[in-house]
């Protein structure tokens, strides 16, 4: 009966309802806690803000200009000029436009970068379910291994075993025990590595199951889904959107600037002439092949997108391909776990003499090997699974 109940609750892919709610609350933890998403979140600000800087007006100009004569009699003059320059309005309506698709731009990959650490956590709470799965496998190894090594011992004293038998038992309990404790080390580790992600603050997580895992799409819904949602290609889009706004900008860069300013000269014979500066700027040289380095980045962009796109879709089609192995592997091992009680009846048999213990270890070493098997299909399915629906986070 006790065989059973481990045996279930290693095939079992249900989670509980409170359970389900930690790697969800885990994630949540971390989103507000880790330090990185905090600094990345301040880095769009600051980019946004530094983009709106190429939309201000130049600095007014104020000078002043004292003269005098190199003769007696000729007095002083003075000269006053207030300016203030500016680009022709188009291009201020045009980086406006500009600036808004950049502003975009920052929060997708704000998004992405998010997304990349949510499904970092992810895969360490999904890495954390399967070594405490491992270890409730190897502590019931280990009291196994301890039963048996208590009986041989008393056998030994008694004379119905031998040296070789009890030496066997003997090794296969040091085993148990050492790879409970490296399995323990690497927990301890997993454990580190999310407090990490959650700003320095420490979480626990025993979870030994897995959230179940809704339904597959065909792979053409799938696709569809991911590739319309997926942070990196929305990033890719605004960074397109921005190539050609980039373009708009440049073209009107092509357009005069002014400069409107009032003159003031006055004189020492209480002469005083005043009105109003104009300028006009020709681009003649400064905006040179700026279009066509523009143009250029847009078809950068466009090439880019296209072969992003193209490489995560082959990659959802091999992660597809994946999960639809790794599930038919996992309902063949469920079947057969669930239908066995093999360590209760190895037990007995070894216990009563009907096997060597030559046989014993073969088929115990087989039983464990297959259950680590199963609990590691598990981890890899849910992993390509989160894989495949991170678009979701």
């Amino acid at each position: 009966m006790k065989q059973f109940i481990v045996i279930t609750l290693l095939a079992s892919t249900v989670l509980s309802a409170s359970g389900q709610h930690s790697i969800d609350g885990v994630l949540s933890s971390i989103e507000a806690n880790n330090k990185e998403l905090q600094a990345n979140k301040q880095l769009t600000a600051s980019k946004k803000l530094e983009v709106k800087l190429d939309n201000n007006l130049a600095d007014p100009s104020v000078s002043y200009v004292h003269q005098y004569g190199n003769r007696e009699g000729m007095g002083m003059q003075g000269e006053l000029v207030a300016s203030q320059s500016f680009d022709f309005p188009t291009v201020y309506a045009q980086r406006s436009k500009l600036i808004k698709s950049q502003a975009v731009g920052f929060d997708r990959q704000g998004a992405e970068f998010r997304q990349q650490i949510l499904l970092q956590a992810k895969e360490v709470c999904l890495d954390l379910v399967l070594l405490n799965q491992q270890k409730a496998l190897l502590d019931q190894r280990r009291e196994n291994a301890e039963q048996l090594a208590a009986l041989y011992a008393t056998r030994l004293e008694s004379g119905d075993a031998n040296i070789l038998e009890t030496n066997k038992i003997n090794l296969e309990l040091l085993n148990a025990k050492t790879e409970a404790r490296m399995n323990e080390s690497a927990r301890i580790a997993k454990l580190q590595e999310l407090a990490t992600l959650n700003g320095g603050i420490a979480i626990e997580f025993n979870d030994t199951t897995y959230a179940p895992v809704e339904d597959i799409l065909s792979f053409e819904e799938l696709c569809q889904e991911a590739v319309t949602s997926n942070p990196q290609l929305l990033t890719l889009k605004s960074e397109q959107v921005t190539a050609r706004r980039q373009i708009s900008v440049n073209k009107s860069k092509g357009l005069p600037g002014f400069e409107l300013g009032y003159r003031l000269n006055t004189a020492s014979g209480g002469e005083r002439f005043n009105g109003f500066l104009v300028g006009v700027s020709i681009p003649l040289f400064s905006n040179r092949n700026n279009v066509k380095q523009a143009k250029a980045q847009a078809l950068y962009t466009d090439l880019q997108l296209e072969s992003t796109t193209t490489a995560i879709e082959s990659e959802l089609h091999q992660l597809y391909n994946q999960s639809v192995a790794l599930r038919t592997s996992m309902d063949e091992y469920n079947t057969v776990l669930k239908s066995q009680n093999s360590l209760a009846l190895l037990n007995k048999a070894i216990q009563t003499g009907q096997i060597s213990m030559i046989e014993y270890f073969v088929d115990i070493t087989t039983l464990y090997q297959s259950m680590q098997n199963y609990m590691q299909l598990q981890n890899e399915y849910q992993k390509v699974m989160s894989q495949l629906y991170k678009y979701k986070l």
